[in-house]
């Protein structure tokens, strides 16, 4: 690990003093760089005698994606239009808040109701250039499932046959 030299030296400085602490206590005045990089000091407690130590938050672990986990046959079907959605979600006319209520809602009723194929119609993107105010909630509806809380019970998301609405709809398979 190198050292810095003068010249980063005396720019890091500026930096540091344009940096505000987030806490009101105030803070020693940090000493100039080492021009070498040698052991590092021991870190100093700036909290109050008699404060007991907090525990650290536990991580939240990293929430992975939805898996695709359909067979080569499932896919066959989706791309033919052969299979029939157990429940319509149709987002026109709805806000992006309004949206979201309503695909937790089915999401939530499907999986009570143990349907395995939910069809999102969201609407076409519309090409043009920003600010293009339609299709945000088409440019959500992946990121939404990917947080939501039925993400686990979700089996695959494909684009629909055009029987079913193609560019402007999603079909959302759930797991058994």
């Amino acid at each position: 690990m190198r050292g810095l030299s003068p010249e980063e030296q005396a720019l890091w400085a500026k930096v540091t003093e344009t940096i505000r602490p987030l806490s009101r206590e105030p803070q020693p005045k940090a000493a100039a760089l080492p021009a070498q990089a040698g052991p590092t000091p021991p870190a100093i407690d700036h909290k109050p005698k008699g404060v007991p130590p907090r525990s650290p938050r536990p991580l939240a672990r990293p929430r992975p994606a939805i898996a695709n986990t359909l067979d080569s046959h499932w896919d066959r079907r989706l791309r033919a239009g052969s299979v029939e959605p157990d429940r319509v979600v149709d987002l026109h006319g709805h806000n992006l808040d309004s949206a979201w209520d309503s695909i937790d809602r089915a999401l939530e009723r499907a999986a009570v109701n143990r349907e395995r194929v939910l069809l999102l119609i969201t609407g076409h993107a519309r090409p043009g250039e920003p600010p293009v105010q339609r299709g945000r909630i088409r440019a959500a509806v992946h990121d939404w499932l990917a947080a939501s809380r039925h993400r686990g019970e979700i089996a695959a998301v494909r684009a629909a046959h055009r029987r079913h609405g193609g560019g402007g709809s999603l079909y959302v398979i759930l797991r058994r």
